[in-house]
C-alpha cells in the first residue's frame, strides 16, 4: 500500500511544527496551505483505520511515512526509532554500561581477548584467554551464542549484577565470578607511537565526546617521548560531533583562525574560530584521509589545508558537508534534519551532489573505483566554479571532499584470493586465538612491552609455514602464488594480531606500520623538507604521473 507524498509533507510539517520549527511570519503563507493537506492526510489515516481489508498498524504506518519523506530531501537527513537513538549515540557518548570485556566467539565459545582496563571484570581479575561457559548458571556455549546474545546478557544498567562461570588454563572447575556492571569507556583513539625519533602517530577512528581529550592525552605523552612533528590518521574516520571537530582543530591552528562555518536558508551564518588553547600549533603536521574519511574528519582536514597548516595526504575524502540537528518527537524517536552546510575556511562546500538520489550518492565510492581514482589523481578533474584559494595562494577545490596535497594510490600489489579467505574465514584471528592458548603466560614473561615484542617476537618463515598447515586443516588449502603476492603481509598481521591480545588495540597498529604503504609514505612526506617549504609558495596545482605531490619539487 503506498501513500501520497503530498500527505507525507503534511505529517511530517506536522510533528516538526510540533517540535519547535520557527514560526516567523515567511512561514505565515506555509501554514495557511497547510491546514487543508494536514486534514488531508488526517482523513486518510481515519478511513485506513475504519475501511481497511486488514488491521493496519497505525505506528508502522507512520515511521513508514516519515522515513520515506526523509529519503526525498539529502542522504543524511534520517528518523531514528526510541531505540535507534540509543544504539545510534553510544558509540560517540564514549561509554555504554556493562562488564568491561573485549570478546570474541571462538568455537562457540565466548572467549575473554582483553578486559578493559579499570573496568569491573579487570578489577575482578579476568583474564585475556578466560573462557564464559556460563552466564547466571545458563549454558552460554554453542550455537545459540552469537555476538548479540553475548551483549543482550553482559550489558546492563550501572549497579547491576551477573555471575560468569570462567574457563581458564590450567584449572579443572570454573571460577565463578559475580561483576557489577558500570559505565565502561569506549576509546576513539586507537592507536598513538612513536613511528620515528621525532615523529608521532595518532589513530582517531570516531569524533565522540571523550576524543578530544583522549587526543590532548596522546599528544601530551607523544611529547614525553620526544615528538616534534605530528601523523594524525583520519581514515576511515566517518565523522562525529561537529563541536569536537572544531575543538580539535582548535589544537592545531593559531588563535582567532576561522576553523569552519555554517550556514542554511534558515540558519544564519555561524563562524568558529580557534582559541589560545592549542596544544600542537608548531611542528610539522600531515593529516592522513581516504574515500571513507567525512564529515567531522573533513572539517579538520580543510582547516589544516586552507590554513597552510599542514600537509593532507591521501585519496578524496567523501564529500559530507551537510550538518544535521536532532528533533525530538513526542515517543522519544528522533529525526535528525540537514539544517546547514559547512563550509571550509576558504569558503569550500565540500558536499558531494546528492541530486539523484540516495542510491546514486552511496553508488559514489564504487564508480570512483571504477573511474580509476583510487589509483591515480590523473582521473581527477575539477571545474574552475569551485577553485579556491589559501592565505599563500595554493589552489584548493570543494564540491565533493577534500583533495589531499599528496595523493597516494591503493595498493593491491599484496592482495591475492588466498588471503581474501583466509580473512572471509577468520582463520588470522582463530590462528593467534589458537597460538596463545598455552603461550599467553610464557610471552608475556618474555615481553613486557611493546617494544621488546616488536624487536624479540621473530614472525618468520617457519611460523607462516605453520599457519599455513593449520589454514589448510580448516579448508584453506596452500596457495603459492597467494603466499608469494600476500606472504609477508599474512606474517606482519598475525604478529600485530598477536601483539593486540598481548597488550592492547594500538599495538597491533605499531606492528603492521611496516606494510602500511600510505603511513610509510606519509613518513616520507613528512621528511621532505622541500615539500613544506612549498607551502610558503605560489604555485598552481600540478599532478602527473611523475609526481604525487600537489606541490612538486622543480
Amino acid at each position: 500500500m503506498s501513500l501520497q507524498r503530498s500527505g507525507l509533507f503534511v505529517f511530517i510539517f506536522m510533528i516538526l511544527f510540533v517540535a519547535g520549527i520557527p514560526s516567523e511570519s515567511v512561514y505565515a503563507q506555509q501554514r495557511n496551505d497547510s491546514r487543508s493537506t494536514i486534514q488531508k492526510f488526517s482523513s486518510l489515516l481515519q478511513i485506513i483505520n475504519y475501511y481497511y481489508v486488514d488491521t493496519a498498524n497505525a505506528t508502522q504506518l507512520t515511521e513508514s511515512a516519515i522515513e520515506a519523506l526523509l529519503k526525498e530531501l539529502d542522504p543524511h537527513s534520517v528518523y531514528l526509532s526510541k531505540e535507534e537513538v540509543k544504539k545510534a549515540n553510544e558509540p560517540l557518548q564514549g561509554n555504554f554500561d556493562g562488564v568491561g570485556i573485549q570478546f570474541q566467539l571462538f568455537h562457540d565459545t565466548i572467549l575473554v581477548v582483553a578486559a578493559v582496563p579499570g573496568g569491573p571484570s579487570d578489577k575482578l581479575g579476568i583474564l585475556a584467554g578466560d573462557k564464559i561457559i556460563t552466564i547466571n548458571g545458563e549454558d552460554a556455549f554453542g550455537k545459540k551464542v552469537t555476538n548479540t546474545y553475548v551483549m543482550e546478557r553482559l550489558r546492563g544498567p550501572k549497579g547491576t549484577r551477573v555471575t560468569v562461570g570462567i574457563k581458564r588454563k590450567g584449572r579443572k572447575e570454573l571460577i565463578d565470578y559475580t561483576i557489577t556492571r558500570d559505565k565502561i569507556p569506549l576509546n576513539s583513539v586507537d592507536a598513538t607511537f612513536m613511528i620515528q625519533e621525532d615523529i608521532g602517530y595518532i589513530k582517531l577512528t570516531r569524533f565522540a565526546r571523550t576524543s578530544l581529550q583522549e587526543v590532548k592525552e596522546s599528544i601530551a605523552a607523544l611529547k614525553k617521548q620526544g615528538m616534534k612533528n605530528l601523523i594524525l590518521d583520519l581514515r576511515n574516520n566517518s565523522g562525529g560531533f561537529l563541536d569536537i571537530a572544531i575543538d580539535l582543530s582548535d589544537e592545531f591552528l593559531p588563535s582567532d583562525k576561522l576553523i569552519v562555518y555554517t550556514e542554511g536558508l534558515r540558519s544564519p551564518r555561524m563562524d568558529f574560530k580557534a582559541t589560545m588553547r592549542g596544544s600542537f600549533e608548531k611542528g610539522k603536521l600531515i593529516v592522513m584521509v581516504n574515500e571513507s574519511s567525512a564529515s567531522a574528519s573533513e572539517i579538520v582536514a580543510g582547516a589544516v589545508q586552507d590554513w597552510d597548516r599542514g600537509i593532507v595526504l591521501g585519496r578524496r575524502s567523501f564529500g559530507k558537508g551537510l550538518v544535521q540537528r536532532p528533533f525530538n518527537l513526542p515517543d522519544s524517536s528522533v529525526v535528525r534534519l540537514t539544517t546547514a552546510r559547512y563550509y571550509t575556511p576558504s569558503g569550500r562546500s565540500i558536499q558531494k551532489p546528492y541530486e539523484d538520489g540516495v542510491e546514486d550518492y552511496y553508488a559514489d565510492l564504487t564508480n570512483r573505483f571504477r573511474h580509476g581514482e583510487f589509483v591515480s589523481a590523473d582521473s581527477i578533474r575539477f571545474p574552475d566554479s569551485i577553485k579556491y584559494y589559501t592565505p599563500s595562494k595554493r589552489v584548493v577545490y570543494g564540491g565533493g571532499g577534500i583533495m589531499p596535497d599528496v595523493f597516494i594510490p591503493i595498493d593491491t600489489t599484496t592482495s591475492s584470493r588466498y588471503y581474501t579467505d583466509l580473512w572471509r574465514k577468520g582463520l588470522l584471528n582463530e590462528y593467534v586465538i589458537d597460538y596463545l592458548d598455552g603461550r599467553r603466560g610464557q610471552l608475556q614473561a618474555s615481553y613486557n612491552d611493546v617494544a621488546s615484542f616488536r624487536n624479540g617476537f621473530n614472525a618468520d618463515d617457519e611460523f607462516l609455514k605453520q599457519f599455513v598447515s593449520f589454514a589448510a586443516e580448516k579448508g584453506v588449502p596452500a596457495d603459492e602464488e597467494g603466499l608469494a603476492r600476500s606472504g609477508n603481509e599474512i606474517k606482519h598481521i598475525l604478529k600485530g594480531l598477536i601483539a593486540r591480545n598481548l597488550f592492547d588495540v594500538s599495538a597491533y597498529f605499531e606492528i603492521i606500520s611496516p606494510i602500511d604503504h600510505e603511513l610509510m609514505q606519509a613518513v616520507e612526506a613528512m621528511n621532505n623538507e622541500m615539500l613544506f617549504r612549498k607551502f610558503s609558495r605560489s604555485e598552481e596545482r600540478r599532478v602527473g604521473k611523475e609526481c604525487r605531490y600537489r606541490w612538486c619539487p622543480d
